[in-house]
């Protein structure tokens, strides 16, 4: 027993002198790989430094932004490489993440282009679990950014030394890229917004999952008054995909027949939707490259693909219109080119430069569907809408709504901030895991809150706050929790919804019976609340006709 003791007390001082010179190599070196200088056995000792970094809180800040082993599925492979899930890549370092034919990973970003080969042996790419990993020092090195490691901190830091000086290439085209989706023709009917949005969405989904959804669907089977032949908006596709509404597989609805199923259900749930403002080219430019197609409005002299407009030289496929008509056009942004001769317009612009354009006119119009659109175009590019979250249709259980149209309008107190809030009744045992609303403007703030047991207005004093942030765009955005709200069967409960918008005085979005389009609003199907200061609250429905824009999802307790 004695000798096990001293054989103990041997071991532990042995222990305490590895782990001291082992905190000395890595303070003196701060990299990970350099631990290999403490002439340790690597296939021995590098799994068991990976097993110790693993166990604590590892994150990775990116441009400020910190991901961790905790949420984001981060970790330390036995050659001590830190390995970040390719689904995050994208979001991640602000940049285009696509998988190809699954043989290899392209990442996009400015004019640096990095391909990963995944069938290739001492890859930088693993897969497990149905997901693929992909060394940080890989994408830092390939995309130019500057990687540092704290093993103090058990992080590491990636800065894009690109900065503001980020240079996009002078062309670029998602056809070139397998990203453009199928050009299609919309005949004598209004529906250039449908095909417009649902080419959006099906484009973000390239080259992964080709899909081609229902533009039938879409303009017959959303909660407007309005008819197939007369037209209508970006928001109006927003609200449909919003609600979940659709979209629905075109070969389940084909196009034109002049019949639409009903109970068809959605194939896809559309999560989130931003809306670029103000011309800003650069952020389109990157919109293309990270998401796919960018869904923006012209004023169109042309009818179909057969008509004359002085706007239009057909000869070059090139438009531009400038004047003071209003959009009356949907159509499709899929790539760019900075040289495109401003010779080739009709109309006399300042510089040269297009935008590569889908219509929905069929392959005879333009360049097999495609034309280029000025940059000068006085329309084009001012208010253009992005598709950058769609999921699957198992990420939530049930969606809590009561604004199948959407936003409508905007209500408020003549100030830039304000309260709303929107009262459910669990329909069984569930978690609440996020909230969906609108951001009116840009650099929205927002804060998100949940009340148990309503009972009535005064309930809402009594909430508690559940996530909270600050939105770029303008556009639907679907936040998660924090943490998990559990509700009863037949519970009622509230989502409490602050934002502030700079410059808005009417910050909150709101459905209501704006015109004939709208008629088929009702507020009957909820119960919303707005407050000036989130003290004194008056019923929507009551006083102000409307209801606040205010959805809740939740999964069933298992």
């Amino acid at each position: 027993m004695r000798n096990s003791k001293k054989f103990i007390v041997l071991f532990g001082l042995l222990l305490f002198a590895f782990v001291l010179r082992f905190s000395c190599v890595t303070e003196q070196y701060g990299e990970v790989e350099r631990f290999q200088e403490a002439r340790l056995e690597p296939a021995i000792w590098n799994p068991m430094i990976a097993e110790t970094v693993n166990d604590k809180k590892l994150s990775i800040l990116v441009d400020h932004k910190e991901l961790t082993n905790q949420k984001d599925d981060i970790y330390m492979d036995d050659d001590l490489n830190l390995m970040i899930p390719f689904s995050v890549v994208g979001e991640s370092f602000h940049c285009g993440a696509h998988l190809y034919h699954q043989k290899e990973l392209l990442l996009e970003k400015r004019s640096d282009v990095a391909v990963f080969q995944i069938d290739q042996e001492q890859s930088s790419v693993v897969s497990k679990q149905g997901e693929y990993y992909v060394s940080i020092e890989m994408i830092a090195k390939e995309l130019g950014y500057q990687y540092d490691w704290n093993i103090k901190k058990n992080q590491a830091t990636m800065i894009d030394q690109a900065g503001e000086t980020s240079i996009l290439p002078l062309k670029y085209d998602l056809r070139d890229r397998q990203r453009a989706p199928k050009v299609k023709n919309q005949g004598p009917f209004g529906t250039c917004w449908a095909f417009a949005a649902l080419s959006a969405m099906e484009s973000a989904l390239l080259p992964e999952e080709e899909q081609e959804f229902s533009s039938d669907h879409m303009a017959l089977q959303n909660s407007f008054a309005i008819e197939q032949a007369f037209g209508g908006e970006y928001t109006m596709g927003m609200a449909y995909l919003t609600a979940w509404q659709g979209p629905v597989k075109e070969q389940d609805d084909p196009y034109g027949d002049g019949h639409s199923p009903e109970n068809l259900t959605p194939v896809k749930h559309v999560q989130e939707v931003q809306i670029m403002d103000g011309k800003d080219f650069e952020q389109i430019k990157e919109a293309v490259f990270r998401y796919g197609g960018v869904q923006t409005s012209i004023y169109s002299g042309l009818n179909n693909a057969q008509s004359y407009s002085p706007y239009y030289n057909s000869d070059q496929s090139a438009y531009c219109y400038i004047g003071a008509e209003k959009p009356n056009h949907e159509i499709l942004i899929i790539g760019w080119d900075d040289n495109f001769s401003g010779e080739n317009f009709n109309m006399e612009v300042e510089g040269n430069g297009a935008f590569i354009c889908q219509n929905s006119w069929g392959e005879e119009f333009g360049d097999n569907g495609v034309f280029y659109v000025s940059y000068y175009d006085v329309n084009v590019g001012a208010h253009s809408v992005v598709y950058t979250r769609i999921e699957d249709v198992d990420n939530y259980d049930y969606i809590y709504q009561s604004d199948l149209c959407g936003w409508v309008g905007q209500i408020g107190y003549n100030q830039d901030s304000a309260y709303g809030a929107n009262v459910y009744t669990a329909k069984s045992e569930e978690n609440l895991q996020a909230a969906g609303f609108y951001a009116t403007g840009k650099e929205t703030s927002y804060e998100l809150f949940v009340v148990k047991n309503f009972k009535d207005a005064s309930s809402l004093r009594k909430r508690t706050r559940v996530a909270e942030g600050v939105l770029s765009n303008a556009g639907f955005y679907t936040i998660a929790f924090e943490q998990e709200i559990s509700v009863q069967k037949g519970e009622k409960f509230a989502v409490i919804l602050y934002l502030s918008t700079p410059g808005s005085v009417h910050p909150l979005a709101v459905e209501y019976v704006a015109d004939q389009f709208t008629e088929n609003v009702t507020l009957e199907d909820g119960q919303g609340y707005i407050s000036a200061g989130g003290q004194n609250w008056e019923s929507t429905e009551e006083k102000q006709n409307c209801n606040v824009c205010l959805k809740v999802y939740s999964d069933q307790k298992k």
